[in-house]
């Protein structure tokens, strides 16, 4: 298959990096990836300026790779409509360094440019993995990834389709399986800390905690438990439990 290969990181990230060496092992990769790291930047494009392409080589890999000065869904955007000839087969964003369980996938830059990919209608694959300190599972969610690739191809997946890939920070061995299910609740207790600079401007970065919802069947809790996560998503929001509620307002 040809496979676009991006992320929110950044081109150099070691997670684009683990995965571009697994994919390309069985597929034609092209890699397009922002120039510096975007993530948290959701679903924004850039219309206010041009965007800045360039080609660059990454150390130990094949594949043709260009950084792109915008966002996620830019990179996206712009291979599809530029940079890549011929049919892209399918959309792979990642390894995200750290988690997109439940409602993170509102606010990611990974997420976003696999939904991207399915405004195109190109099937994708949003990949992310635990990390802590110095600590990361990309080995694993690269050839996890490459293993679901291959189930989806063989079973047809949807061109509208989002798979949404989460991989706990545990030994190969102690991963209790992969569990398909839907996202969870996960919020912040945001903690916003104020100091001034020297010109007497408010300053406030934001600190905090994750609170998450143990509901059954989510990802959320299924993630928790030792068990690789996955979600399918669609860009559609529509409320379809209140569409005809609405429509009688009028």
């Amino acid at each position: 298959m040809k496979i676009l290969l991006t992320n929110d990181d950044g081109i150099y990230a070691p997670g684009l990096y683990k995965l571009a060496k697994e994919l390309e092992k069985y597929h034609e990769v092209v890699i397009a990836a922002p120039d510096d790291q975007r993530s948290a930047c959701g679903h924004s494009i850039t219309i206010t300026r041009p965007l800045i392409v360039k080609k660059v080589k990454l150390e130990g890999i094949n594949s043709k790779a260009y950084s792109i000065d915008g966002t996620p869904a830019d990179c996206v955007r712009t291979s599809v409509e530029k940079l890549i000839e011929g049919k892209i087969d399918m959309v792979v964003s990642g390894i995200n360094k750290g988690v997109n369980l439940g409602t993170d996938v509102i606010y990611s830059g990974t997420v976003s440019a696999a939904i991207e990919a399915s405004v195109y209608n190109i099937p994708s694959i949003a990949v992310s993995s635990e990390f802590q300190g110095d600590k990361d599972n990309y080995e694993i969610a690269a050839k996890t990834a490459v293993e679901i690739i291959s189930m989806a191809k063989d079973n047809y997946i949807s061109d509208d389709v989002v798979l949404n890939i989460n991989v706990p920070l545990v030994d190969k061995e102690d991963i209790k399986g992969i569990k398909a299910c839907k996202i969870g609740n996960r919020t912040y207790n945001n903690v916003f800390v104020e100091s001034k600079d020297e010109e007497g401007n408010l300053i406030y970065e934001i600190m905090g905690s994750v609170n998450d919802k143990d509901e059954e069947d989510t990802d959320v809790s299924y993630f928790k438990q030792g068990y690789i996560t996955i979600t399918p998503l669609h860009y559609d929001l529509t409320n379809y439990k209140i569409i005809d509620r609405v429509k009688q307002w009028f």
